[in-house]
């Protein structure tokens, strides 16, 4: 009975400790709505814009294109060998009728 009786008290109290971090305390047992850190400063400010990476596109495609290209050779490696081993062989039907 008192082991349950202190992990209910433990879990009571992680929850409190999760749920201080999303609001904050105005005093004891009274909390403010809810503020997120990302929209405002503690102040309640709006901080500036996030800086802009250059390139972005153009680094977009640095990455995509050699990884399509190993990815379409591994497939067609990996065909050439299953069709070398008779795994999968797609067969050949003439409708020459």
């Amino acid at each position: 009975m008192a082991s349950a009786l202190g992990r209910l008290a433990w879990l009571s109290a992680l929850r409190n400790a999760r749920s201080s971090r999303l609001t904050r305390s105005i005093g004891p047992g009274r909390t403010a709505a809810p503020c997120r850190t990302a929209t405002c400063t503690p102040s309640g400010a709006i901080p500036p814009k996030p800086k802009k990476t250059p390139f972005g596109l153009v680094r977009i495609a640095l990455v995509l294109v050699p990884f399509l290209y190993v990815g379409t050779l591994i497939s067609k490696n990996f065909a050439a060998l299953l069709e070398e081993h008779d795994i999968f062989v797609p067969e050949d039907d003439d409708d020459d009728d």
